[in-house]
């Protein structure tokens, strides 16, 4: 944004915008597990409505400050119409696409970081900044590998796991003043005077001082913010709340989506950029609040026997560690740590991307099934759940569907019609609902695909789409009630059950692919009881 937006977008505006999200969402949000800050998709709006809009003489900040006015007043509308019920019709096609296209932009913003570095500072400067974002990369994604393997003891390679990134870049940031690299000029990230903007501005925008027509132009394109931050907000939170976290505490989307329309209002008074629910961020922050537990397979026969796998015992749900990052960040925009953010080579952070876009990547479905896909057929496991799949060409037609979603809306944003990219993303649902199941059966969606998150969170939102029990009434259990009935089953000793060891052996098997886990674990924690009814609570 600093450079496509002619320097009107720079850090400090980045780090008040993530500061408003994570603040706002850790004490008032109905979900407060979800990272809210500045996303590569509303970077590319930014800079695609200042491309829209400058050559007209308008000014940029008052069209921002009115499209987020507006997108404020549609925000509420469609908290108050309860519009979030249409979250019951997202499945992980639609989510796996979007996670899909966010790693892509993180990939290539990336690459664009370096490219720039031969216009910026010359050959030399370019060679070494793609050394050391590789570097980055390398390092970075080990500390991921390592945090998930049996090296060391359990606290350093907890420790390595979650610090390992930051502690690269630190890092490489000295590292690039040793031996000769010292004598090579290479870019690094631009700041500005402290708790200032990065132009010669004040914080609240003059919203007033646009003409009458623009104001009215702002309209569709809050249409569009508003279709964007519909889906890729509540995709965050989906994500955050995925059937693989064990969560307690209920989601409330209608409310969240509420105070989202505030933070993009402020936030366009203030003149930052719009912040909403972070991917991949948001689901690494409830996986880090995972508390997890060792399992042995302890069947009397079969080749998981004895095999020992760490599986979710439970989510540490509280606010407090969203509230630190976003006053931790806060601090960063102090003169001394601007000082040190100013240090930092534009290499160096060409490979953060680089991470956050490969860590996407490796979690993402359609990754996975591309992986089955291209994994020896004869060293895959049979309890692989897409080897169940009869018609295994069904599996290469799903994943087809899914590139040529994500291809649509990667290559939307390679255009100056990259703002209609959100109208895409959500065509992906009524694809989904409609279209798909007329050309797979149920048996093969039910393996390819899969709700994102379980009957417990989307209860407010009603339930997941084809998932409605007839003939019965179906209770949700509360918190206290699931924690009691847990506590009930560790007592009775059932917790290595047969249901438990088919979870550690189907981890364990598949290396951690979760379309079977997904239904066998809601199953196992009691989030969807089928079998009784508790008061007619549907």
């Amino acid at each position: 944004m600093f450079t496509k937006t002619d320097m009107s977008f720079g850090v400090n505006e980045v780090l008040l915008a993530s500061v408003l999200g994570s603040v706002v969402f850790s004490v008032f949000a109905a979900q407060p597990l979800v990272i809210v800050g500045v996303t590569g998709p509303i970077t590319v709006f930014n800079y695609t409505v200042y491309d829209i809009i400058t050559p007209r003489g308008t000014n940029y900040f008052a069209f921002m400050c009115w499209i987020g006015l507006w997108s404020l007043l549609m925000h509420w509308a469609l908290a108050f119409t309860n519009a979030c019920n249409g979250l019951k019709y997202v499945t992980r096609f639609s989510c796996d696409i979007f996670g899909f296209y966010v790693a892509f932009i993180y990939l290539q913003k990336g690459i664009q970081v370096l490219t720039r570095q031969w216009g910026i500072s010359g050959e030399a400067a370019a060679y070494l900044s793609i050394m050391v974002s590789l570097l980055v990369l390398g390092f970075g994604y080990a500390g991921g590998v390592i945090g998930g393997s049996n090296l060391f003891q359990r606290h350093v390679r907890k420790f390595i796991e979650d610090y390992g990134t930051p502690l690269t870049i630190i890092f490489f940031t000295g590292f690039v003043h040793f031996g000769h690299m010292k004598d090579v000029d290479l870019a690094t990230l631009p700041t500005s005077k402290a708790f200032f903007p990065t132009q010669d501005r004040g914080w609240f925008i003059h919203f007033w001082d646009i003409d009458v027509a623009d104001i009215f132009i702002a309209i569709p394109f809050a249409v569009l913010l508003t279709i964007l931050f519909y889906f890729d907000h509540n995709v965050s939170s989906l994500i955050a709340q995925g059937t693989e976290f064990p969560l307690r505490k209920p989601a409330g989307f209608h409310w969240d989506i509420f105070l989202l329309g505030l933070t993009t209002g402020v936030a366009g008074l203030l003149g930052i950029p719009f912040p909403n629910g972070l991917i991949p961020q948001a689901p690494f922050h409830t996986n880090a609040l995972c508390v997890t537990r060792q399992v042995t397979d302890e069947s009397e026969s079969g080749a998981a026997k004895g095999h020992t796998a760490r599986v979710v015992d439970h989510v540490v749900e509280q606010r407090v560690s969203n509230l630190a990052q976003g006053l931790l960040t806060l601090g960063t925009m102090t003169g001394p740590l601007l000082v040190v953010l100013n240090l930092i080579p534009r290499g160096v952070l060409a490979g953060l991307f680089f991470v956050m876009g490969v860590q996407a990547l490796q979690a993402n479905g359609i990754m996975l099934k591309l992986l089955y896909l291209a994994r020896d057929k004869n060293l895959t496991p049979a309890s692989d759940p897409l080897k169940r799949i009869q018609r295994q060409q069904a599996i290469w037609y799903f994943v087809a569907l899914e590139l040529i979603g994500f291809g649509a809306t990667f290559a939307i944003t390679q255009t100056i019609a990259a703002i209609g990219f959100p109208t895409i993303i959500l065509l992906l649902v009524p694809v989904r609902t409609f279209l798909l199941p007329k050309y797979f059966t149920a048996e093969e969606l039910s393996v390819l695909d899969a709700p994102t998150a379980s009957p417990f969170t989307m209860e407010s939102v009603g339930g997941n789409f084809g998932e409605e029990v007839e003939g019965a009434d179906v209770a949700i259990p509360t918190g206290s009630e699931r924690k009691h009935e847990e506590d009930e089953i560790v007592e009775r000793g059932e917790a290595s059950s047969k249901m438990t060891r088919r979870r550690a052996s189907f981890r364990n098997e598949t290396g951690g692919d979760n379309f079977e886990m997904q239904r066998l674990g809601s199953r196992n924690r009691g989030v969807s009881q089928r079998s009784t009814s508790r008061g007619g609570r549907s």
